[in-house]
């Protein structure tokens, strides 16, 4: 199995850029695809996007495309999720997820292992 765990979130003006990384520890990196989700207050956690085991592919849903970008360093065990010009409707607790699957898997149940989440808030 493998352990997660995310940083990089915080406060940040509309148009503004943050980074997340989520770290992993235990079983190798790239035995995950590696997935990006968020969870607004009293919402579902939603599919933000997607990274194939080595970074050969992405995906993203479609009200991030253009603005997000995932990325990993498998030699580093770390993911990224890059996020720029960001909007107040972006503001949500983030989360990544390992999956030991392959193909574009997008509903939080097709993960097998998460992290706890780091908070994001963008002001307008």
């Amino acid at each position: 199995q493998v352990q997660l765990v995310e940083s990089g979130g915080g406060l940040v003006q509309a148009g503004g850029s943050l980074r997340l990384s989520c770290a992993a520890s235990g079983r190798t990196l790239s035995s995950y695809a590696m997935g990006w989700f968020r969870q607004a207050p009293g919402k579902e956690r939603l599919f933000v996007g997607r990274i194939s085991r080595y970074g050969l592919s992405t995906y993203y849903t479609d009200s991030v495309k253009g603005r997000f970008t995932v990325s990993r360093d498998n030699a580093k065990g770390t993911v990224y999720l890059q996020m720029n010009d960001l909007k107040p409707e972006d503001t949500a607790v983030y989360y990544c997820a390992a999956d030991g699957m392959g193909g574009v898997r997008i509903t939080a149940d097709k993960y097998d292992y998460w992290g706890q989440g780091t908070q994001v808030t963008v002001s307008s």
